[in-house]
């Protein structure tokens, strides 16, 4: 068989260095490259165009979801296998909606990077199990989520992701030049509209539907 082409994309070098020994280990798979960074990673795709990408989210200069928006439109041959921390199924949905084949916890066991790998080499799709029945549960319900997005108005959609970003109803009221009374109107209009009836709720929407970055 030919050899699989790995890129290792993360910025911590001893996590590049344990996924690289674990990796290496792997027949018919060979690592062409470490990236430190998402505008390293986004560069060594197009210079070497890969078969396949171990990339982090939490990058500095480009994050691992600005690489895959990137390569996806560029380079939607190669491959890509998000590992990250994150165990939020928000995280999972975003990454394959995004382009992502497959995507793995840091914390999985290392037969679990190799049975990710062959699973996308063949041209399917990997989630980890601790998050694939949630995930995919959540994942069909995008079209019916998207129809609750499309119905808010252009300004509580505003709201809703200044919201997501951790502003204060004071904050939110500065930054629109608006009374602090008028946001609270939105924000319950907009919850209401959404059927979420907690900040926490409409944080983890906001995160699912792509209006916020999830570092």
């Amino acid at each position: 068989m030919p050899l699989t082409r790995v890129l290792i994309a993360d910025d911590h070098a001893l996590v590049r260095a344990g996924i690289r020994a674990l990796t290496e280990r792997i027949e018919d798979v060979e690592v062409v490259a470490e990236a430190g960074n998402g505008r390293e990673a986004l560069r060594l795709i197009k210079e070497l165009k890969p078969d396949l990408v171990l990339l982090d989210i939490s990058m500095p200069e480009a994050s691992g979801f600005d690489v895959l928006a990137q390569q996806a439109k560029e380079f939607p041959e190669v491959r890509v296998i998000v590992l990250t921390v994150h165990e939020a199924e928000a995280y999972a949905i975003r990454a394959i909606r995004h382009g992502a084949a497959g995507f793995l916890l840091k914390s999985a066991a290392s037969v679990e990077l190799e049975q990710a790998i062959e699973t996308v080499t063949r041209g399917e799709t990997y989630v980890s199990p601790e998050l694939s029945k949630k995930s995919l549960l959540e994942y069909g319900k995008a079209s019916t989520d998207r129809v609750r997005l499309d119905s808010l108005s252009p300004r509580q959609r505003q709201i809703l992701k200044l919201v997501a970003d951790g502003l204060s109803t004071k904050e939110i009221a500065g930054h629109l030049n608006i009374s602090g009374k008028t946001v609270e109107t939105h924000r319950a209009q907009l919850m209401e509209r959404l059927n979420i009836h907690e900040v926490a709720g409409l944080v983890r929407f906001a995160i699912k539907m792509g209006l916020v970055d999830v570092e």
